[in-house]
């Protein structure tokens, strides 16, 4: 079964929050065209120093294609990877109304994929995953390393996309809705908190509260090329949460550099988008990421740096699902957020700090640095 549909007592219950984010719904109406999405759920422990990433992906889901693939990626403790692939894209559901997923891997059952409780998951599935708004579990290992993770959290979402009071809006704006950009991109939970427990081999994390996200993207293959901010951790600032991220897209033939900054802080949205926004950036092939963006009343101010080497992950591109980007959760991040006083000056109204950003660059080429007026 690829689209999962059975009675609303079986989700919890803020499934049906008039209030979630557009797009939380699966996106394939069943044509036979080239055709991927992909979702990505994340947990940070701050005491820890770590952090999880959970990304699954289907492409081409009516079975027969050269590229049908179900796939399960995991980013986890300073950046280790776990890949699980699928075959039998016939064993992965998805909700079209509302954000719910799973693919049940190894199983017992003879029925139909679909959502289950929590003890009967863990009973009748031996390898799978499922997630919703309020849920995450599975069990998955890599078959080359041998590598196992299990997990276990619910999810109490605090902000989507938009003001906390407000209706929550599409991160591409209300022309997502229509087939002209590729891919599309959407910020299902800008900041949650996550209870319970997570497994890596031998080692078991159990939390409460936690920095959790969540997002996804959809359509026939990622962008040419892209790059990615992301953090909802920052020193002495538990109310904040950024996403920011640029990249080339298709735009009904021909292709568009475009980038956004997206920033939750005390129940306000602060989102500089371009049209409503001059955003730039200055993204060097690995190491150094930099933005700014402005508009008629506040001025944010980006910088994001590593050390580290990074972490080859597989995205889906024309080609298939393939080693296609690199990722760390171990960025530094400073963030400066200035609003514009009567007198034209800027004044800083917020400066923020953290070591367990999530930095990314995708596509390519990648042989010098990227600016956005070239």
């Amino acid at each position: 079964m690829i689209f999962a549909d059975f009675p609303n007592s079986f989700w919890p219950e803020s499934q049906l929050d008039p209030q979630q984010t557009p797009h939380s719904g699966y996106h394939w109406d069943g044509i036979s065209e080239r055709f991927f999405e992909g979702w990505y759920y994340r947990v940070t422990l701050p005491e820890d120093r770590q952090t999880f990433a959970f990304m699954y992906s289907i492409e081409d889901p009516i079975g027969d294609r050269p590229y049908s693939l179900s796939g399960a990626q995991i980013l986890g403790p300073d950046d280790e990877y776990l890949y699980r692939r699928f075959p039998d894209v016939g064993q992965f559901w998805a909700a079209p109304d509302r954000l719910g997923l799973g693919h049940w891997g190894t199983t017992d059952l003879t029925s139909s994929p679909t959502f289950l409780e929590a003890s009967l998951f863990d009973r009748h599935v031996g390898e799978g995953y499922q997630g919703t708004a309020t849920w995450h579990q599975g069990n998955l290992q890599d078959p080359e390393t041998g590598d196992r993770c299990r997990w276990q959290y619910a999810i109490q979402p605090v902000y989507g996309w938009g003001d906390s009071d407000g209706i929550q809006q599409s991160t591409a704006g209300w022309l997502s809705f229509l087939p002209i950009f590729e891919p599309g991109w959407q910020i299902l939970m800008a900041h949650g908190l996550a209870t319970g427990w997570i497994e890596w081999g031998d080692r078991r994390y159990e939390f409460t509260d936690a920095p959790a996200y969540g997002e996804k993207n959809w359509g026939r293959s990622f962008p040419e090329k892209w790059f990615w901010l992301n953090c909802n951790y920052f020193e002495g600032e538990p109310d904040l949460a950024l996403t920011a991220g640029g990249g080339k897209r298709e735009v009904i033939g021909w292709t568009e550099s475009v980038a956004l900054v997206g920033i939750h802080y005390r129940g306000q949205f602060y989102e500089f988008v371009p049209w409503n926004s001059r955003v730039e950036w200055t993204i060097e092939p690995w190491g150094c990421w930099q933005m700014s963006a402005t508009n008629d009343r506040f001025l944010v101010e980006l910088t994001g740096t590593t050390d580290r080497p990074g972490t080859p992950l597989r995205a889906p591109t024309h080609q298939g699902f393939v080693f296609a980007c690199r990722d760390t959760m171990h960025g530094q991040l400073n963030l400066q957020l200035k609003e514009k006083r009567s007198s034209g000056e800027w004044q800083t109204i917020l400066s923020a700090s953290s070591t367990v950003c999530g930095l990314e660059v995708g596509g390519g080429p990648w042989d010098q640095t990227w600016c956005s007026d070239r």
